[in-house]
């Protein structure tokens, strides 16, 4: 995982005006995907969601994590181990003073969650943070 900011360096597959996106997604998912809100804890409807399937970017519908990588890390958001391959791009946010790891949607640019090194020592070791409102399920 490369801290090194990608946002310039990207160009997405999906692009939609800023109207486009308000009429397509709902209030939540367009403030999170959007303009990088963060959903309160415990709060999504996939925080403790452990169906077999995928989970899909609300924006463009590509296919970010598969249910075998979810775990509960108690942290009151979606968390995952690691993503399908290729399907993300990393950012650097500052937003809260200090750099953290941005996750964003590799088709779309929507932006998905942080990601943590406190993750399952067993498999990654990194925790992918994610908001629900981010995401649309699809039962396997």
């Amino acid at each position: 995982m490369s801290c090194k900011s990608q946002q310039n360096e990207m160009s997405y597959e999906v692009i939609k005006t800023d109207n486009e996106w308000r009429e397509q997604l709902d209030q939540m998912s367009y403030l999170v995907l959007r303009k990088a809100y963060t959903e309160r804890p415990y709060t999504g409807k996939y925080d403790n969601f452990y169906e077999k399937g995928t989970y899909h970017c609300a924006g463009c519908d590509e296919p970010l994590y598969s249910s075998s990588n979810k775990y509960n890390s108690f942290c009151g958001w979606p968390s995952f181990d690691k993503e399908i391959s290729d399907k993300l791009v990393y950012d650097v946010d500052y937003k809260l003073g200090y750099p953290r790891t941005e996750i964003k949607c590799k088709k779309c640019g929507g932006h998905l969650g942080h990601v943590f090194n406190d993750g399952p020592r067993e498999t990654t070791g990194i925790r992918h943070c994610v908001n629900s409102a981010a995401l649309v399920f699809k039962k396997s």
